[in-house]
């Protein structure tokens, strides 16, 4: 039986990153957020629920349009819940689809709310990815050009860093790159000496 290894952390902590180191090392890694928005963007039954819940402007020209639903969402817990509904059955039977096909002692599944979903039973170790609010911050606004107020919005939105950090197996505090990577080989490398 392959082991699961939950990748977590708030925005823009960096878990997509440390997610892509565990890949270069020969981990195969399955993005639950990537995979959301590919069948988001895919699946006919997807948009036509999407659209029936928010409103026809979910979809520009038949492409997603992530401003309008991350507004409408992180603004009402219960349209999130009910979105959250929609898409995370489908990405749980996808990822399941996905493991069948792996062949290494683990993977790593990324889950950006992996405590809020309450799944934690579904993974052997859970490692949860940390770094300031400030830097969290300056990374999302660089790199998807959100305001301030949006990115605040989401990180009160999800679980404190405290709480996560209490019931996983493993931290990286993703601050420096090279020791970030130091931090990736030595978590690799105990959980192979646990499968082995």
């Amino acid at each position: 039986m392959i082991k699961i290894l939950g990748i977590t952390g708030g925005i823009g902590s960096g878990k997509t990153t440390v997610g892509q180191i565990f890949g270069e090392i020969g981990i195969p890694v399955y993005n639950a957020d990537k995979e959301a928005k590919n069948l988001m963007q895919s699946s006919n039954k997807i948009k036509y629920e999407i659209c029936s819940l928010v409103g026809q402007d979910a979809y520009k020209n038949g492409i997603l349009d992530k401003d309008f639903i991350s507004d409408k969402i992180f603004n009402n817990k219960n349209i999130l819940k009910k979105i959250n509904n929609i898409i995370h059955p489908r990405v749980s039977k996808h990822f399941k689809q996905w493991l069948s096909s792996q062949k290494s002692l683990y993977v790593v599944k990324e889950v950006a709310i992996l405590f809020e979903s309450k799944i934690e039973n579904q993974f052997d170790f859970i490692l949860t990815v940390t770094a300031p609010e400030n830097i969290r911050i300056q990374r999302v606004i660089k790199r998807d050009q959100k305001s301030l107020i949006t990115i605040q919005s989401i990180i009160n939105n999800q679980l404190r860093d405290s709480e996560k950090i209490k019931n996983s197996d493993f931290i990286i505090s993703n601050i420096d790159m090279d020791q970030t990577l130091k931090n990736v080989y030595d978590i690799h490398k105990k959980i192979i000496k646990l499968l082995s």
